[in-house]
Formats: C-alpha cells, sequence, structure tokens
C-alpha cells in the first residue's frame, strides 16, 4: 500500500477536537494534584475548610515557590527507577510470546506475556522490606506523594513527545484517528499506533505494568503509613483490608489475563499519545489510590456486617466482570461452551445475543461499576470526594459505550440497527 492509502488523513475529531484536546491535557494533571490538596491532611482534611484552602496549599508547596514545592529529586529518582525496574523485569523474567490481531498491513505484533510475573516479583521485594525493616520502612509514598506524581508527569510527557516526534517515521502506521494534522490534536489522541522499540511495545507495557502494578505498592504503602500510626499490621482497618483486597485482585484479574488485552480499543484502535500515557501513568495509580490515602488520616472501621455488604458488592460486580469477559474471549476464539446465541452479520461476523451479553451491549461495564462502587464505600460517607473514582468512571464508560457504538455502527450498517432492537441496553440491563 502507498503511505497515503495505509495512514489515511483522519476527518473526524474526538473530545470536541484541538481546544477539547488542549483542556483535557491541562486539566488532568491539575486535577491529580487537586484531589491531593483537596483531600489531605496536609491541607487540613477532606475537603479542607474552605477559609484555609489557599493559605494550605501556599504552604503546602512552599511559599508561593510551587515549582519547589511540587518537585522531589528523590522521589523522581525513585519513580524513574521502578519505571526501569518494569522494563527490566520485562526483558529477563520469562513469559509465552503471542500474536495481536492482524494490522492494516496484514501483519501482526508479537507482545511478550509476563505482566503477571512482574506483578509478583514486585510484591516478593515490596514483603521482603516490609518484613525485613518494619512497615514504616514503606510509606515513602505518602510521604513523597506530590514529588511522585510530578515525576509520573513528567514521565508522561517525555513519552508523549517521544512517540508523536517518532511517529513521523516514513515506516510507522498511524491511528486511523490520530492523523488529522493538528500538532494538538494528535499529540493528545495519538498519532503512532504502536510505537516500539524492537519488540517492546510502548503502548501494551504502559498499559499493564508500570501504572498498575504501583497503584497496587502504592496502597500497599499506604496501609503501612496506617499501621506504623496505629501500634503494628495487626491494626490496620476493616476498610483498608477490604481496600487493598479488592483493588489489588482487580489488577492481579487483569495482569494474569494478559491476552485479553490485545483486542481491546486501546491497543487495536488508539494511537499512544499523550492521553494513555498520563493515563497508564499517572492518572491510574495516583488517583484510584484516593480511597486508600484516605483511610491512613480517616481510618474507618465498618464492622462484620458492613463489611460483609460491601464485600458482596464488590463480589457481584466481579462476577459479572468476569463471566461477560469469559464469554467473550470464549466466542472470539472460537469457542461457544455454553452454547449461546448470535446473529450472524451481512459481513460474516457473529455478535452475541444471550448470555451476558444479550442482557446489554456492554456488560462487562456494568459489573466495573459495580465495582468500583464497592471501593468508595468502605471510606464511609464523610465527604464525597473519595467517590470521585465512580463518579469519573461512569462518565468515561459511557464515553467508551458511544465510541463502541459508533464504531460498529460504521463496521455493521443495518445490521447494527438489528442487533440493537435484540440487545437494547447499553450497560445495565433494564436501566440503560
Amino acid at each position: 500500500m502507498s503511505s497515503t492509502t495505509l495512514n489515511p488523513r483522519s476527518t473526524t475529531y474526538e473530545f470536541f477536537g484541538p481546544p477539547g484536546a488542549l483542556f483535557v491535557t491541562l486539566t488532568v494533571p491539575i486535577t491529580i494534584y487537586a484531589l491531593y490538596f483537596g483531600c489531605s491532611e496536609q491541607t487540613g482534611g477532606c475537603p479542607p475548610p474552605p477559609p484555609s484552602i489557599v493559605p494550605s496549599i501556599i504552604d503546602a508547596v512552599g511559599d508561593l515557590k510551587w515549582w519547589k514545592g511540587l518537585w522531589d529529586t528523590q522521589a523522581t529518582i525513585m519513580y524513574f527507577a521502578w519505571y526501569a525496574f518494569c522494563v527490566v523485569s520485562w526483558k529477563v523474567l520469562p513469559g509465552d510470546w503471542i500474536e495481536g490481531v492482524t494490522l492494516r498491513t496484514e501483519g501482526k505484533i508479537k507482545y511478550k506475556i509476563n505482566a503477571f510475573s512482574t506483578f509478583l516479583f514486585a510484591l516478593g521485594l515490596t514483603s521482603g522490606v516490609i518484613m525485613t525493616f518494619g512497615p514504616e520502612a514503606f510509606t515513602f509514598f505518602y510521604r513523597k506523594w506530590v514529588g511522585f506524581v510530578t515525576a509520573a508527569l513528567l514521565m508522561s510527557v517525555l513519552q508523549g513527545l517521544a512517540c508523536y516526534a517518532a511517529s513521523f517515521r516514513s515506516d510507522a502506521l498511524l491511528a486511523l484517528g490520530g492523523n488529522t494534522g493538528n500538532h494538538i490534536y494528535d499529540f493528545f489522541i495519538g498519532r503512532e499506533l504502536n510505537p516500539s522499540i524492537g519488540y517492546f511495545d510502548v503502548k501494551s507495557f504502559n498499559e499493564l505494568r508500570p501504572g498498575l502494578i504501583l497503584w497496587v505498592l502504592i496502597n500497599i504503602s499506604m496501609a503501612c503509613e496506617q499501621a506504623t500510626r496505629r501500634g503494628g499490621l495487626h491494626n490496620i482497618s476493616d476498610s483498608m483490608w477490604l481496600v487493598l483486597a479488592f483493588q489489588g485482585w482487580y489488577v492481579a484479574d487483569g495482569l494474569y489475563n494478559e491476552p485479553a488485552i490485545f483486542t481491546t480499543m486501546d491497543i487495536t484502535t488508539d494511537g499512544f499519545g499523550f492521553m494513555l500515557s498520563v493515563g497508564d501513568l499517572a492518572w491510574v495509580p495516583f488517583v484510584y489510590s484516593l480511597q486508600a490515602r484516605y483511610l491512613v488520616f480517616k481510618p474507618v472501621e465498618l464492622g462484620p456486617i458492613w463489611t460483609a455488604a460491601v464485600f458482596l458488592v464488590n463480589l457481584s460486580g466481579y462476577y459479572i466482570f468476569r463471566g461477560a469477559n469469559g464469554e467473550k474471549n470464549d466466542f472470539r476464539n472460537g469457542r461457544n461452551p455454553k452454547n449461546l446465541r448470535f446473529f450472524v452479520t451481512a459481513s460474516g461476523s457473529k455478535l452475541l445475543t444471550s448470555g451476558w451479553w444479550g442482557r446489554s451491549r456492554h456488560p462487562n461495564y456494568f459489573g466495573d461499576l459495580l465495582m468500583a462502587l464497592a471501593w468508595s464505600l468502605p471510606t464511609g460517607f464523610d465527604t464525597p470526594i473519595t467517590y470521585f473514582y465512580i463518579m469519573y468512571f461512569t462518565v468515561l464508560l459511557i464515553h467508551r459505550q458511544h465510541r463502541d457504538d459508533e464504531n460498529c455502527e460504521k463496521k455493521y450498517g443495518e445490521d447494527w440497527d438489528k442487533y440493537k432492537k435484540m440487545v437494547p441496553y447499553r450497560i445495565i440491563p433494564y436501566v440503560y
């Protein structure tokens, strides 16, 4: 194929085009910082008393010398060392190689599967530090939070710029939605589909390793900080244990089922730009761990009844999430052990119309939302800020659902209208 045929100019925008892309590029880092300064003991609470917000922020960042308050050299070195650890683990730990979906070039990318091994390795080293030196030795994430956020944002910007610059190679395969010619938009949305260095695929690596695993390590650090304050690991609150268990299991499940990611829209369709870079490296570990950080300075004791109730909410969400994804993955791999009904489109593609996928077009999103609620419930109801995750996640999943529907409508045409009549609900059966 010619270059213009293989990489046609993108003609449509998402996020309201360049102004929206610029807005998100600027506000995502601001939001990450705001969730800290708006919910921390250093600034006076969650949220701080209104009269003290501005003085507390000024004091926290250092007498208006904000660049000194936000920067921490030691935290930056530690963060970049963590990223290097993940890269080295990808290289040296054993793992199978699998092929992804067929690209427009008719080729396939090979991916090394060892994210779960990296996770276990990191957990083993962390456990060794805690057991040898005590929980106080692993509290540095809490004490150097802002510095780590700044380091993660720096890495996100550097990767976004590097991948954007590299996308102008003559042999680069571009994302169909990231080649508009507008620098601001293409930098944000991602111009190259699969930036890589040899067999090292940057996008899939960032999706699964540095941010996701760091999220769990941060939660462990928050539990260590709480344990240090309360006299030992045996005094960690039941609410903190729930958050550790729920979010840790979610990450472990995603890493263990690593091959499933290679058929998702992030990998098959989206380019790798600042949107995915900042999301993977900064947003996931430092926003999703908000509940654990809150429970350090506002510990909540739920008791056995409420603990069991919250556990059932999370278990229900996980049951739906894993069951729906299991049905989808089986069907995509040519298996149908449940004899699920399906609809055959004119192109020959098959769409499930029974099982979880007969109840809604995105039942896995419904399970995700239930789990997101369960992650926030352990923090109680003293503040809405700890429920930011489920509010944000609801908006994100609805946006993804609309993107999926638009892509399927282009792909299947009138058959998609027929399918929507068979499966009318988008995410939540009988509700939405």
